[in-house]
């Protein structure tokens, strides 16, 4: 049996006739990867977040924010006496979570229903709550250069929540702050 060239020329293609050498490729190039990966998170070189869509526009929430990402739940159970913009508590595994329409909250409009329509559960030791946005687009990487205090205009208003942004190339996007929007009083006064 041949060695596996460890040489990074090595194509694919001219591997498919040798399942377990490609396996070995495979494997070395996952670890290279994984190990660049590994280098860039100690340097703390890497930010990763969670890209949502809202009202047409594009944000990120930090990764250690997001607990996890769910469809609309359904049934939800209104709250009576409640603000508007919670929709009501769900049942995920067996614990209670407010279902709140981020949208409304800011005063934005309710979020219309559709497909793509998920829940963010934030990830906060004292205030649970599921944030219902248009579309979640999955994580997204960034170096710590592309970072910018900068805040940039939006058509939510969501300014005072917003903790700067990452611009890369012609896109900016702007980190919207969970912690900071789940303490401030206008959220956690939430009773109509």
């Amino acid at each position: 049996m041949s060695e596996v060239p460890s040489a990074p020329e090595v194509h694919l293609k001219a591997l498919r006739d040798r399942p377990f050498e490609l396996l070995a490729e495979l494997e070395r190039r996952g670890r290279a990867v994984s190990a660049t990966a590994d280098q860039q998170a100690s340097t703390g070189r890497e930010w990763v977040g969670v890209a949502l869509r809202m009202a047409g526009e594009l944000y990120l929430v930090a990764r250690e924010e997001a607990r996890e990402v769910l469809g609309v739940p359904s049934p939800l159970t209104r709250v009576p006496g409640a603000k508007s913009w919670i929709l009501g508590l769900a049942n995920i595994r067996g614990q209670l979570l407010p279902v709140i329409d981020l949208r409304a909250f800011l005063g934005n409009g309710a979020t219309p229903p559709s497909r793509n329509t998920r829940v963010i559960v934030v990830n906060h030791r004292e205030i649970p709550a599921g944030l219902l946005v248009d579309e979640v687009l999955g994580f997204r990487r960034f170096s710590d250069s592309e970072f910018t205090a900068d805040r940039p205009s939006t058509i939510v208003y969501c300014d005072r929540y917003i903790a700067g942004s990452f611009r890369r190339g012609s896109e900016q996007w702007p980190v919207l702050g969970l912690r900071s929007l789940l303490e401030d009083p206008a959220f956690t006064g939430a009773s109509a």
